[in-house]
């Protein structure tokens, strides 16, 4: 994602050289890309840079400013370092490797299939989008993924998303609880729902339509009155 300037930039001391400011633009990327993985929690990670040369950055008397221009993809950041004394602006390239144990698909995984460990493995791997890697298996069972995924391939949480746990016209289990008990009568969904939608439910022992909490795989609860789908 771009980095709004503001938020990722330093100054560097007055009558700075023209390695002094590329030494500062390599410490303002390393700290983006420290905070990149800790935020998404990624295991064991490793990161190096490679400040490219720019032959044209002059030292600065006055205070030179390093911003970041660009750092959506870490294998290609860019930064701007600014002078105001001589005046001048240069671009620098920053490219970076990020390694990390993350989430792969242990075998191939059909789009909405709900995902059980029995899916996943964890790698090391290196990271074009760090921020889209996970590393807990935790934040990835029990949900689905909007593509099909290959065997070997990363889990990118973008893809993540609530599995849908009733399917309109299915078979679905009402459970109504009341006072510590528990009552379940057969329904038949009118609508498809993932976890915590509110689907239309007919019971089939009284053919009364209500409205139902999806809470697991063909099952719901009603969320208006629990007698009414016991009667």
């Amino acid at each position: 994602y771009p980095v709004v300037a503001a938020l990722l930039s330093c100054n560097v001391a007055a009558a700075a050289t023209a390695g002094n400011v590329q030494a500062a633009v390599e410490r303002v990327a390393r700290l983006h890309l420290d905070d990149l993985v800790k935020t998404a929690g990624l295991r064991e990670s490793s990161v190096t840079l490679t400040v490219l040369p720019r032959d044209s950055v002059n030292a600065c008397i006055a205070d030179a400013r390093i911003e970041a221009i660009d750092t959506r993809s870490v294998t290609r950041m860019r930064f701007a370092a600014t002078c105001d004394a001589p005046a001048w602006r240069t671009e620098i390239v920053v490219r970076a490797t990020v390694t990390a144990k993350v989430l792969t698909a242990a075998r191939d995984v059909r789009a909405g299939e709900v995902i059980d460990s029995s899916a996943l493995a964890l790698e090391r791997r290196e990271l074009a989008a760090p921020a889209d890697a996970i590393s807990d298996p935790q934040l990835v069972e029990g949900k689905a993924s909007r593509r099909a995924l290959r065997s070997g391939q990363l889990i990118n949480r973008r893809w993540l998303i609530e599995p849908v746990l009733v399917k309109r016209g299915a078979n679905v289990t009402i459970v109504a609880r009341n006072a510590g008990v528990s009552v379940q009568v057969a329904g038949e969904a009118l609508a498809a729902g993932r976890r915590n939608e509110i689907v239309q439910v007919r019971n089939k022992t009284n053919g009364r339509i209500i409205r139902a909490r999806v809470i697991g795989e063909n099952e719901v609860e009603p969320v208006i009155s629990t007698d009414s789908a016991a009667d």
